[in-house]
């Protein structure tokens, strides 16, 4: 990223590229006038959008039109494996620079972003700008004097402690290295420790700095104290610290600030834990065979928790920071549970492991039963047979307990580098899922670091705010009519979905109210009629990166959108509440449509209780998947309700055989059949043939709760007919979401 922002700054100066541009590449764009997809069977909506908006700009006018000319080309690109790399048809390929080149794999391939961005570093630059250089202790101790600290800033999983234990053994000072961790009272001992060192010239070394908040002031004092000409020459000052905005700036601009990233990869995280090991470590245990077998086995198992992570919500809703010290205190289990039992006892070692050591850690329910479920392939008698294979394709696997250490290193050693999503149990879309999110992460940051002030060229930061101000305000529809809609939907003990349709109407007038609101506000703060209050100039900022402003986001229902697609997403949903009131209760409800979609399963339920006069607490539903589409269901059933508008993420499903079935290469998420809701009372679930599968508001699945006892973002839990172990989908990740996030 560093290297990007120097290389494109270096052009913005020579004037090559230009700002419209460069605007568009970190937030995109809205869409002027809506065309039909030409390619739907391959072309995602997402991509059809960012071309349209594309063609806004004068260098791509004629893009769209090109693009449904030459189809088979483009399409050639999309599939291409280096899609980088592959020329573009036509007049394209020759026209446009390499920056512009960027725009178009964003929008065909965002997941390659990232790698097109070395390459264009490479070419304008140099090639040893985009590769990662390690950290070398000496090189920047050389720097260093006795007043400037030597900060560590810590990423999650690594420790620099012991490279620089080990680096002042190098340097003959680890007699003269006094270490300690910052934390509650410690401050006066720190204290002292480092009046010492500074008279007879020792190493000081302050770990975990962002423990100690209060005591953070008293250090930059100390260290802005340190008298040049009396303090000892050798004497040096290292801190560690996470990120935290409690760490003086003074200390930072002073310092030489240095960081280590964790390893990355199951290779890298199994290589990091058996260089620890030791020979007469691995022969400790009466059962030798076993025991190397099974740590084996934990040693991949944690690789896989850590790197699960990278996938965000396909892996885990919520990443949890897993540590050393968790695989440690399993080792330490393992070997005592082995030489303690006359039998492996394999319930135990799950438990230990699962519910308690990594389980201590899980605080959703849905990830607890992912972690257990991928604890069984690596805790089960079968590991013990030579030559088991963790993965599908035999890469990863067990070898005989006959090697020593260093057979166990050179096996390690021929692990790919770039894992295969197998060895997680998910389907090879997982890395698009996780490139794609990374490219967004990077666009991200940039738009953080970007000057707040418009330069020359380009039109106006204020215009193009003013512009996008207008534009949503012409298209917002005024509040709905609440009066009108409790006179022709009353409070009805019979039918639970007037009080429900009422309250969506408040939520959503309210969100309606607030939008035409602020956007006045912020159209006469811009000519200067009323003050620009600090919450207008943050709402500018976000319309400005086509972001949905915070002052919306707190009224509205969860949502990931950009904020162009998010007004049209809005219009959809009072649309959709308008037909409800003009034509009565729906046959279908499109479930992504409420903002409370909790409210409207209830009232399904109370429907149901008051009708057959049963106690509503014994009632849950039983679900069915329909062959018929929505349109064609024109009427309400009976019982319960049908609801559609789901998206499939981590599986798709086959109407021809009627069961969940693989994702297809690159189609990320799909469209869910209509699925009927049958209130049941008493309900015994079924245990085999089906996968419970939850449905999520938005994406990143991860919730809070709420005052009303749920998640805010879970919503409800659905069966769905399948012929593969549950366990299958439990490790692709396999959900049901809302709203898409585009």
């Amino acid at each position: 990223m560093f290297a990007f922002l120097v290389c494109v700054r270096i052009m913005m100066n020579e004037g090559q590229i230009d700002m419209d541009e460069w605007h568009y590449l970190l937030s995109g764009g809205a869409i002027k006038t809506m065309q039909e997809n030409p390619a739907p069977e391959w072309l995602y909506e997402r991509a059809w959008g960012d071309i349209l908006a594309l063609s806004n700009l004068k260098n791509f006018s004629s893009f769209a039109d090109d693009f449904a000319d030459n189809l088979a080309e483009f399409r050639a690109i999309f599939d291409s494996p280096k899609p980088h790399r592959e020329p573009l048809p036509g007049k394209w390929d020759t026209e446009l620079d390499a920056f512009q080149k960027l725009l178009i794999l964003r929008c065909l391939r965002g997941d390659k972003v990232t790698d097109a961005m070395q390459d264009f570093v490479a070419l304008n630059l140099d090639q040893r700008f985009t590769e990662p250089q390690t950290a070398n202790l000496l090189a920047v101790f050389k720097e260093s004097t006795a007043t400037t600290p030597l900060v560590f800033v810590l990423s999650p999983g690594t420790d620099p402690a012991a490279d620089l234990y080990k680096f002042a053994e190098e340097m003959e000072f680890s007699k003269k290295l006094s270490a300690i961790s910052l934390g509650q009272g410690q401050g006066p001992r720190a204290e002292a420790m480092m009046h010492s060192a500074m008279e007879q010239g020792k190493w000081v070394f302050f770990q975990n700095c962002h423990l100690a908040p209060s005591w953070m002031p008293l250090l930059e004092r100390l260290i802005e104290g340190i008298n040049p000409d009396k303090v000892h020459q050798d004497f040096r000052l290292w801190l560690t610290s996470l990120p935290s905005n409690c760490f003086p700036v003074s200390i930072l601009q002073n310092s030489s600030k240095m960081t280590i990233e964790p390893p990355r990869g199951v290779k890298a995280n199994l290589l990091k834990s058996y260089i620890s090991f030791s020979d007469d470590f691995l022969n400790s245990c009466p059962k030798v065979t076993e025991f190397k077998s099974l740590l084996l086995s934990l040693c991949l198992f944690h690789g896989n928790m850590l790197e699960r992570r990278k996938f965000g919500p396909l892996g885990f809703n919520i990443p949890y920071e897993f540590t050393d010290g968790d695989l440690r205190i399993c080792i330490s289990q393992l070997k005592m549970f082995l030489s303690e039992y006359t039998d492996i006892p394999y319930k135990v070692l799950k438990y230990t492991a699962g519910e308690i050591n990594y389980g201590g850690r899980v605080t959703d329910d849905w990830d607890r039963r992912c972690i257990m479920n991928i604890l069984e392939d690596f805790y089960k008698p079968e590991v013990l047979m030579p030559e088991f294979a963790y993965s599908e394709s035999g890469i990863y696997k067990q070898i005989s307990t006959s090697y020593d250490l260093n057979g166990y290193l050179q096996y390690i050693k021929s692990l790919p580098l770039n894992d295969i999503p197998e060895i997680f149990g998910l389907h090879d879309n997982a890395n698009i899922t996780f490139a794609q999110n990374e490219t967004f992460a990077l666009l991200g940051a940039i738009i953080q670091l970007q000057p707040k002030t418009s330069p020359s060229g380009g039109r106006s930061r204020e215009e193009l705010v003013e512009e996008t101000s207008k534009d949503i305000l012409a298209k917002l529809p005024p509040p709905i009519n609440l009066q009108e809609v409790i006179r022709k939907y009353p409070v009805l003990y019979e039918e639970s979905m007037n009080t429900v349709l009422v309250q969506e109407v408040i939520r959503y007038n309210r969100l309606l109210e607030a939008i035409a609101q602020t956007l006045r506000d912020l159209l006469k703060a811009l000519k200067g009629l009323v003050v620009m209050s600090s919450q207008l100039e943050l709402m500018a900022n976000s319309l400005y990166n086509n972001t949905v402003p915070k002052l919306w986001d707190t009224k509205a229902y969860p949502s990931l959108k950009p904020l162009a697609s998010w007004v049209n997403d809005l219009l959809q949903r009072i649309d959709f509440l308008q037909k409800w009131i003009s034509h009565g209760i729906p046959s279908v409800f499109w479930i992504s449509g409420f903002f409370f979609p909790q409210a409207f399963l209830t009232g399904t339920l109370q429907n149901f209780a008051r009708k057959s006069v049963i106690s509503i607490d014994t009632i849950s539903f039983s679900f069915k998947v329909l062959k018929e589409s929505a349109s064609e269901l024109t009427r309400r059933p009976d019982e319960g309700c049908y609801i559609h508008g789901l998206f499939l993420e981590g599986a798709r499903w086959d109407p021809s055989t009627f069961q969940l079935a693989e994702s297809h290469p690159k189609e990320l998420y799909t469209e869910m059949a209509v699925i009927w809701l049958i209130p049941v009372p008493n309900r015994k679930p079924p245990t085999t043939g089906i996968y419970l599968c939850p449905i999520y508001k938005t994406l990143t699945r991860a919730g809070t709760l709420s005052t009303t006892g749920h998640s805010t973002n879970y919503v409800i839990a659905v069966e769905i007919p399948t012929d593969k172990p549950q366990r299958h989908w439990i490790k692709r990740g396999v959900a049901l979401i809302c709203a898409l996030d585009f």
